[in-house]
């Protein structure tokens, strides 16, 4: 699902309907946080600014973000979530190039890399964004990776004895510092480069050699 394709109704909100359920406040506000975000930079999403285009009383926001930061944080990984599913066909090798594919348009075609640079850079000084950041977006990441290596390795598809943990920084970890500092191109092709290279290390073969 392309982040492009993302819809989300935030239509003017009906006089006479009471009481919105939370729900479906907090969902009119991520989406409205996200095209903020992604239309016009982090600077752009304000709490001011998010409530006007949700519908939302400002004060609700204040009250289940700490800060606009954390609110960017959330709506970016609520945008994004979809694309970034991680398939598992048993097929390890073309699993993890069908991600990291997945993640580089993301990152260079579909507008996620100046979102993400920006996130990264304002969570070094703003600890509720950081938090939201590490909450939200890369610690279920690096989870959702690592349970993924481990079904893999109970099918001996990677050798016992080989950090899980490195193999995610191998390569989601090459692909950011390109992403961050653009002196080398983000590319299909070094993600793809990535997958070979990882897996030449890790696998089974490798320790029986």
């Amino acid at each position: 699902m392309s982040i492009n394709s993302f819809s989300a109704d935030l239509s003017p909100v009906r006089p006479g309907r009471g009481r919105r359920p939370a729900a479906e406040v907090r969902k009119r506000v991520l989406a409205a946080a996200a095209e903020l975000l992604f239309d016009q930079g982090l600077a752009a999403v304000t709490f001011d600014r998010v409530a006007a285009r949700a519908g939302a009383s400002k004060t609700t926001l204040y009250k289940w973000w700490p800060s606009a930061g954390a609110l960017a944080a959330e709506a970016y990984f609520n945008r994004v979530e979809h694309t970034l599913e991680f398939p598992d066909t048993g097929d390890i090798a073309a699993d993890l190039r069908t991600q990291l594919r997945a993640f580089v348009h993301l990152m260079t075609r579909e507008g996620a890399g100046s979102v993400i640079a920006e996130l990264v850079g304002a969570a070094q000084t703003d600890p509720a964004l950081r938090q939201a950041f590490s909450v939200s977006y890369s610690r279920p990441r690096r989870d959702l990776a690592i349970a993924y290596l481990q079904r893999a390795r109970e099918r001996g598809q990677l050798r016992e004895g080989f950090s899980l943990q490195i193999i995610v920084d191998q390569l989601w970890g090459a692909c950011y510092h390109r992403l961050l500092i653009p002196d080398e191109p983000l590319t299909i092709e070094f993600a793809e480069e990535l997958v070979s290279n990882a897996l030449l290390g890790a696998s089974p073969a490798q320790r029986d050699a």
